[in-house]
């Protein structure tokens, strides 16, 4: 039972999709553990703002 070129061509659709999937983002040259501190600090930000917001504080940035 051979699959003549068939596996070839998905595998080379595949790298296609993983490419197109890849463009968008970007590379910043980040580690993961730097990445995970840089989006944490983020969403402490987004949080001190939102609780800002609800107590009706101005935010201090």
């Amino acid at each position: 039972m051979t699959r003549g070129n068939q596996r070839d061509q998905a595998r080379e659709k595949n790298q296609k999709k993983q490419q197109d999937k890849n463009k968008g983002k970007k590379q910043d040259g980040l580690t993961v553990e730097q990445r995970k501190a840089r989006d944490a600090e983020v969403m402490r930000e987004k949080q001190r703002k939102k609780e800002d917001d609800k107590h009706g504080q101005p935010c201090n940035k």
